[in-house]
């Protein structure tokens, strides 16, 4: 016990020292700059990336549309036919309201960000219609090509870009693909994991009923809340609220086949933890999209489609599990055989998740401002975190040092298939532009092997097996 107390200290005190050694100066982590900067900015530079949108988001805060908000507004839909540069790119929209006043705004992969014209009749903008503004809104749920004219437009001293559409927007073949084949892998994936439950499982609830009720508690209640924590501690929850969201996503999780597989080499209860996992997915159905609107709630830029979550989870976890354990029941001796193909099915999907994630996303390794040492430290102490206080929280409440073992490392180690799914399923209509909940989610899944390997060579020295290991169940 004094060993565990004392390597929560280690931890802590680590923490608030690399906090203070890379925390950003105050300035970076208020993204609201004086007046006097900003009237700097305006004159300098045109705003078209991401210092107009946080402009437009800071415009949004206020109940009654701003004169700037509105004065666009009326550039929206007073601009004249196509006529300026021609643009043809890849990108997505976000919708920004002020008021009951609207903005379009369409985003190229680059950052460049315009203003979108808008058609008087609002007709046009219904799905069906003869326009290229037909059904705007659904479609800014989705990765397009994007086809339109530039015109500019000077307003308080800043130039604006006013993008008019020249053709109805189009969904790229290659993305509906990928959308497909990554919920095709993550549906079969939690079938293969369904097909390794019985009813026994659940019913450790009762057979163990401390381990059972601690893990749980630590899965939801620690880890979330460490990810509150270092999310604002470090800034992000201020400066980059969608990494700050891609944190509390994979946190929020429930636990996969990663934390089974830790579990077994660290010669923890294996049981224990394939049941934790399994409680956790069915308790993710409610608790996931709980846990992050409560945590979020209070931040402008995030509005978190809790049914659209809720609706993911039940069709990629819930549905899946139950048709895996229904085949279970049914047919045992195919679904034992099936084990083994599922299991690589299962590292093949999170190994394809994060290669073609890196292999999309190599602009972000240079974009340090974003995703620089304070990132990346940040992120790697969530898992390490989850397990030191999830196992000190268990070892505290008396539980035997197997299921402690199991338990820590159920806490530390998530789900980060799930997670990056339902970052790609979320992006663009949450408006994440720079795909920081899938990235974020991304180096989580990367980072929690090697955490998981740290606490398996730990183990032996802070939770020795020198009792049996349901001694204390």
């Amino acid at each position: 016990m004094r060993r565990a107390w004392l390597l929560c200290v280690w931890v802590v005190f680590g923490m608030w020292s690399a906090w203070s050694a890379y925390a950003e100066p105050p300035q970076l982590l208020n993204i609201r700059p004086s007046a006097e900067r900003v009237t700097k900015k305006r004159v300098a530079k045109d705003l078209v990336g991401i210092e107009l949108y946080k402009r437009l988001l800071r415009e949004t805060r206020s109940p009654k549309p701003s004169p700037l908000f509105q004065a666009l507004r009326q550039e929206a839909v007073t601009t004249p036919k196509p006529s300026g540069e021609k643009r043809t790119f890849v990108g997505n929209l976000r919708i920004l309201h002020s008021g009951k006043t609207e903005l379009i705004l369409a985003r190229e992969q680059d950052g460049k960000l315009h203003v979108l014209a808008l058609p008087k009749d609002k007709a046009a903008l219904k799905k069906g219609a003869a326009s290229p503004y037909a059904a705007i809104h659904e479609l800014a749920q989705h990765k397009l090509q994007v086809t339109g004219a530039l015109s500019f437009v000077d307003l308080e001293g800043t130039r604006f870009s006013v993008l008019q559409l020249t053709a109805p927007p189009q969904r790229q073949m290659l993305d509906r693909l990928f959308f497909l084949l990554i919920i095709a892998l993550l549906f079969f994936t939690m079938v293969g994991m369904g097909l390794t439950l019985t009813g026994e499982d659940f019913a450790r609830i009762a057979q163990k009923p401390r381990g059972m009720i601690v893990g749980p508690i630590c899965q939801f209640g620690l880890l979330p809340l460490c990810a509150f924590v270092v999310g604002h501690l470090f800034g992000f929850a201020t400066a980059y609220p969608f990494i700050f969201v891609g944190m509390l996503l994979v946190t929020a999780s429930p636990g996969g086949v990663t934390s089974n597989l830790m579990t077994y080499f660290a010669k923890g209860d294996v049981a224990l933890s394939i049941s934790l996992t399994a409680l956790s997915t069915v308790l993710s159905l409610v608790l996931t999209p709980l846990l992050m609107a409560l945590y979020a709630a209070g931040i402008p830029e995030i509005k978190l489609p809790v049914g659209t979550v809720i609706v993911q989870i039940f069709v990629l976890v819930i549905l899946p599990l139950g048709i895996g354990m229904l085949v279970r029941a049914k047919a045992e001796s195919f679904a034992l055989r099936s084990e083994k193909f599922f299991s690589v099915l299962g590292m093949f999907s999170l190994l394809f998740l994060v290669v073609v994630g890196v292999l999309s996303n190599l602009d972000k390794f240079a974009d340090t401002e974003r995703y620089g040492l304070r990132f990346y430290l940040s992120v790697s102490l969530l898992p390490l975190l989850g397990m030191l206080f999830g196992g000190l929280l268990a070892k505290i409440l008396g539980v035997g040092n197997s299921q402690v073992r199991a338990i820590s490392l159920e806490t530390g180690l998530q789900n980060s298939s799930l997670a990056m799914t339902l970052a790609i399923l979320l992006q663009d209509r949450m408006g994440d532009f720079y795909s920081s909940m899938f990235f974020t989610s991304g180096i989580f899944g990367l980072s929690m092997y090697v955490s998981g390997a740290l606490a398996i060579a730990l183990f032996p020295t802070f939770l020795p097996l020198d009792e049996a290991p349901q001694a204390k169940a």
